[in-house]
């Protein structure tokens, strides 16, 4: 077996990825790596990978090639790359797209080029129910109202549908950018900000949409979603994980676009403002009365939930997409007609859910490594260090009996 050991990775035959942070080569291994492959572990001298369905699904989705993510791990290598993995990213990133989700004379209908795989589905228990019927040996014909569900149930079995079947316009909403902001500085784009805005929107066909933007903390994810915004045109409702992220979207939205100020709505335990542009948080939204019910002895329903539905939304955004809860999922499962645009700086969920996002907000669309961004100033230079904070008598007594995930939020309080 030949070797190269000047180079950082060492690349399993399991498809993780073992990338050496002393090396000269790490950082742009690390980026190039990180475009197609999840992070697991990153102690202080090896950092792990691994290479996933799912993570190749998202690189396919954004455009990479099977040529382009084998030739990165023979450029970073160190040995030969294994066989089964070289044929593994071949086999997983062709089936993205294999299967197509499109719109024909107001019927939903799956289809694909391959009539053996029609074949399989049809004769598959888990994907019968979603099936009306069989059009011809290439095209099914399936209910509009499981095109979120059917999405689920085709990642699971191994062929994640490209969902070209389009939109609704939502209620109209003029909004645009302002070239001097209303508190007085100069206002435009970033350059990759504008790329995302453009990557997602993919000139208003149904290729663009849907799915995820991936930009480092401070990188200037609202500023995208406010961009997307000024594309579609549309009325928006903008999910967010806490009360001051949504003042903050609010504040952003005065201060930088032509939106009239009594437009803008603000969902939360203070006010309940439903607008052309309401911004809430997914507490609001899971909020769940704790009364029960007497006679069945069920504990109510999740009432704000209805704010899916309150207006003819255009745009839905779902800022840290990766804190979204399961009862958001659901409602989403049944709005895939509404674009939905996912904002984050990781994918990676703590209740192991990634696959729910790509199903029903939509594959990663854009994502730029912070690096790049930290050299070319446009964020801070990170500094890490690690500081250990002994446990009290009580937190330790508390952790040693949690749930795994329950230790997880302990230890990070």
């Amino acid at each position: 077996m030949s070797t190269n050991a000047e180079k950082p990775l060492i690349v399993q035959g399991d498809k993780t990825v073992l990338l050496e942070v002393n090396n000269p080569r790490y950082e742009e291994a690390r980026d190039a790596l990180a475009r197609f492959a999840e992070l697991v572990k990153s102690p202080e001298h090896v950092h792990t990978y691994r290479i996933t369905p799912l993570s190749l699904w998202n690189a396919a989705a954004a455009g990479m090639t099977p040529d382009y993510v084998i030739q990165t791990l023979v450029e970073y290598g160190k040995y030969e790359l294994p066989g089964n993995v070289r044929v593994d990213v071949q086999d997983y990133m062709s089936r993205y797209g294999r299967l197509k989700l499109i719109k024909r004379d107001g019927s939903l209908i799956l289809e694909s080029s391959d009539s053996v795989l029609i074949t399989e589905i049809t004769h598959n228990k888990r994907l019968q129910p979603f099936i009306l019927a069989q059009l011809d040996a290439y095209t099914l014909l399936v209910d509009p109202a499981d095109r979120g569900r059917i999405k689920q149930a085709l990642v699971n079995f191994g062929y994640p549908a490209e969902d070209l079947a389009g939109y609704v316009e939502g209620s109209p909403l003029p909004i645009a950018l302002l070239a001097i902001t209303r508190s007085g500085e100069l206002f435009n784009l970033r350059h990759y900000q504008r790329e995302a805005v453009d990557i997602f929107h993919a000139a208003g066909t149904a290729h663009g949409g849907s799915g995820v933007i991936v930009l480092p903390c401070g990188a200037g994810k609202t500023m995208v979603g406010m961009g997307i915004m000024a594309e579609l045109q549309c009325a928006t409702l903008i999910l967010t994980p806490s009360t001051i992220a949504v003042r903050q979207w609010i504040d952003e939205l005065r201060d930088k676009t032509t939106i009239n100020p009594d437009d803008i709505g603000e969902y939360t335990g203070d006010r309940k403002e439903i607008k052309p542009i309401t911004i809430t948080t997914y507490q609001t939204l899971t909020y769940r009365p704790s009364r029960v019910n007497k006679e069945t002895g069920e504990i109510g329903e999740f009432p704000h939930l209805a704010l899916f539905n309150e207006r003819d939304w255009g745009l839905i955004i779902y800022d840290e997409v990766h804190l979204l809860p399961a009862p958001v999922f659901r409602i989403t499962a049944d709005i895939q007609a509404r674009r939905r645009l996912g904002l984050t700086a990781t994918l990676v969920r703590e209740d192991g859910r990634e696959t729910d996002v790509f199903s029903l907000i939509g594959p990663k669309k854009y994502d730029v490594p912070w690096k790049e961004l930290e050299k070319q100033g446009w964020i801070a230079t990170a500094e890490c260090h690690e500081i250990r904070i002994p446990m009290s008598e009580a937190d330790r007594m508390t952790y040693a009996v949690a749930e795994d995930r329950e230790k997880y939020r302990i230890a990070a309080c």
